[in-house]
């Protein structure tokens, strides 16, 4: 595992909701200990708005938030990766890039927010719950003693993240 910042990368098929509030959280959540990243399979033209004002609202910059290809970071010259998560199911059963540096993978799938259909309400209810389940995942992330723990032990508690965060 390379020192810090460790390198993460937040993966979502549309890459316009989920993986973007993932990488967001990090970035701020993770006070330089890490730099994420997201980006989708087939990414969509924009951040979904309600993404975007969710984040707004708890204060976090979304300046430079825009979905992106993982094709854009699996190039030969593309940084090194220490993790890689998938966010969504179909990004999980989806053939990945080779990422440079072998980075540990897990899955942290949650329901896609931006498919909720109804009221305006249910609908940033759907984004709510879904910013809180990764702010949870996240702070766990930060929290845990990466520079202690063999890759075994590491890999293990990554997964229970998921699990007890859901």
């Amino acid at each position: 595992m390379a020192a810090a910042p460790y390198k993460v990368r937040f993966i979502c098929t549309d890459n316009a909701a989920r993986s973007i509030i993932a990488e967001c959280l990090l970035n701020q959540l993770g006070e330089g200990r890490f730099k994420a990243h997201s980006a989708g399979t087939f990414p969509r033209e924009f951040v979904h708005p309600l993404a975007l004002e969710l984040l707004s609202r708890g204060g976090y910059d979304t300046s430079k938030l825009r979905p992106k290809s993982w094709d854009e970071f699996a190039t030969p010259d593309a940084p090194r990766l220490d993790f890689v998560f998938t966010v969504c199911d179909d990004a999980a059963s989806e053939v990945c890039p080779v990422w440079s540096g072998q980075p540990m993978t897990t899955h942290w799938g949650l329901p896609d927010p931006a498919t909720v259909i109804g009221s305006e309400a249910r609908r940033a209810f759907a984004f709510a719950v879904t910013l809180e389940a990764l702010t949870e995942r996240v702070a766990a992330l930060v929290d845990l003693p990466i520079e202690s723990l063999d890759r075994a032990e590491l890999k293990a508690r990554l997964k229970r993240i998921a699990v007890r965060h859901r």
